[in-house]
């Protein structure tokens, strides 16, 4: 079944000249453009576009330069030379607006917005007499909402305020939208989806071992949590919205734990089963996913494999991975010690046929040492078509692409903004502490006992709980840990640790402190809390100014 959900999931690709051909988002080639009213004329159509849409969002989450904004957090570093420009800008703050991975982000997350708003605008026409038919149109149009609420709300978390393009007109002076306005939008888009998407979808590609490919009303709900838990912080403060965040992910957290029909959804039992191959296409915790194939061509497949893999572990013909992102030291530091950290962090580096410590160079801080010496993750990496990256083998397996599912939202995550956004409005209610104890006992870590904290010390708990279960892993995902400390305007704080950049005791005696470097002289401004527009944008449309 899985061949042929991914076959399926990669045709069509002229119809993508209609949704998403443009070579830039205000830039268009009328060439094989399918007229909108020859189009949505048959069942098959409405196939076609929603093949066409998750192309898109395949596309948008794969590749990692399409989450550039996510090496701003505190949990991931890159390179402090090489070709990594584009990652240590936003590790550095100062990010420029020729960057090629930032206007990547903006014209890939763009493309998915057109190929929505297409779907959205024109697949009504085939509503008329037949009850099924017009079942299917609702549920396409619900598919395309959620896709189009997801983009806007990346676009509105690294640009702040972004065109609202809602039509399928081109118009090269788009005003730029509040966030207050976009985010309205992304909850009358995420409610409209969570009304018309089934819990359960049947048959492929929709569905594979049971379990949801498609976007279901439960991940549509899930989303809605967070973003409820996003607008009732930075900058919006809207705080009635921590209620409402708590009540969307208790719908979906209640019917999950009754087993509701289509609700399947339970934690796996060890955490290294969540980013395994053994559980990649079977994995009851994710409620949603992007999948992909390892013979697709290499802008539409994964290239995460060798993206945090350093460069000079042992790999034999391959050489070693490419270090595009690491772990930052203090965040290694800090996390806790149990099976999850053996899981996601690599317990240790093949260098010159030994397995040392990430941390060993004895040459540190000298001429001869290692060009990147800095903890990494495994999440991503996978060996060799269908196995288990092993990092005590090196670099010397599997591709540079890869095929492993992105996994974009998660139970253990709807367990943790359920259980922030209690504290933070004030609650201390025990099944708070019951879910957050699920995921922390998982981990290893001592479950909480119910009541001992204040509201406040809850919504840290599980704040930070929330950080560690997804840390390093920014492949398409709705929450990743910069979103966390931008919605608590927590980054410039993590600036003005990183201006310092003290050494860090990682083991005793031995010291290590973070890859890159701040510019000399550099002071924090909330501007720095948002990427530049693309400079390739900008002279298109005015309104792309700061």
């Amino acid at each position: 079944m899985k061949n042929n959900i991914y076959k399926t999931l990669f045709i069509v690709s002229s119809f993508l000249l209609v949704t998403a051909s443009c070579s830039d988002f205000l830039e268009e080639d009328p060439k094989g453009r399918l007229a909108q009213s020859t189009f949505f004329a048959s069942e098959n159509d409405l196939d076609l576009s929603i093949h066409a849409l998750y192309r898109r969002a395949m596309y948008r989450c794969g590749a990692n330069q399409y989450q550039v904004h996510a090496w701003a957090g505190d949990d991931i570093s890159t390179h402090q030379a090489s070709n990594k420009q584009d990652f240590r800008e936003f590790d550095r703050y100062a990010i420029s607006d020729n960057s090629t991975r930032l206007h990547d982000e903006w014209l890939a997350t763009y493309q998915l917005i057109k190929a929505a708003n297409f779907i959205i605008n024109n697949a009504g026409k085939l509503t008329g007499d037949d009850a099924v038919l017009n079942a299917k149109v609702k549920r396409t149009i619900a598919q395309a909402a959620y896709w189009r609420a997801y983009s806007y709300f990346q676009l509105t978390r690294v640009w702040g305020k972004v065109p609202l393009v809602l039509t399928d007109d081109m118009n090269y002076e788009e005003p730029l939208a509040t966030e207050e306005s976009i985010l309205n939008q992304v909850v009358e888009d995420l409610k409209l989806a969570e009304t018309d998407l089934p819990a359960q979808w049947t048959g492929a590609p929709w569905s594979m071992n049971g379990m949801n490919v498609a976007v279901s009303q439960g991940a549509a709900k899930a989303t809605l949590a967070y973003v409820y838990l996003s607008m009732a912080g930075w900058p919006l403060n809207k705080t009635e919205y921590y209620a409402q965040a708590a009540a969307k992910a208790k719908e979906v957290i209640d019917r999950s734990d009754a087993q509701e029909s289509g609700y399947y959804y339970k934690l796996l039992d060890e955490f290294w089963k969540v980013y395994s191959w053994e559980y990649n296409n079977q994995n009851t915790e994710v409620l949603l996913a992007t999948y992909y194939n390892l013979n697709w061509p290499w802008d539409e497949s994964v290239m995460s494999t060798f993206c945090d893999v350093p460069e000079d572990i042992d790999g034999g013909s391959r050489g070693g991975g490419w270090n595009d992102s690491g772990a930052e030291v203090k965040f290694w530091k800090d996390y806790p010690d149990g099976p999850r950290k053996e899981a996601v962090f690599a317990p240790k580096t093949l260098l010159k046929g030994e397995l040392q410590d990430w941390w060993y160079d004895p040459n540190y801080g000298s001429v001869g040492a290692r060009v990147v010496c800095a903890p990494w993750y495994l999440a991503s990496c996978e060996g060799n078509r269908g196995t288990e990256f092993d990092y005590t083998k090196g670099n010397d397996q599997g591709d540079m692409i890869g095929e492993k599912s992105h996994k974009m939202v998660r139970l253990a995550e709807v367990y943790c903004w359920y259980a922030e956004a209690v504290g933070r409005s004030g609650g201390n209610d025990p099944f708070a502490y019951e879910v957050l104890n699920r995921v922390r006992t998982r981990a290893g870590l001592a479950p909480i006992p119910s009541g001992s904290l204040s509201p406040e010390q809850l919504a840290e708990a599980a704040y930070d709980e929330h950080g560690w279960e997804i840390a390093g892993y920014y492949w398409g995902s709705i929450a990743p840990r910069h979103h966390d400390m931008f919605r608590m305007n927590r980054i410039k704080d993590h600036f003005e640790f990183r201006k310092l950049n003290p050494l860090i005791e990682v083991a005793p005696g031995v010291f290590r402190k973070e890859l890159v470097e701040l510019p000399a002289g550099a002071t924090w401004s909330d501007a720095m809390m948002y990427a530049p527009y693309p400079a390739s944008d900008a002279m298109l449309n005015p309104n792309l100014v700061r």
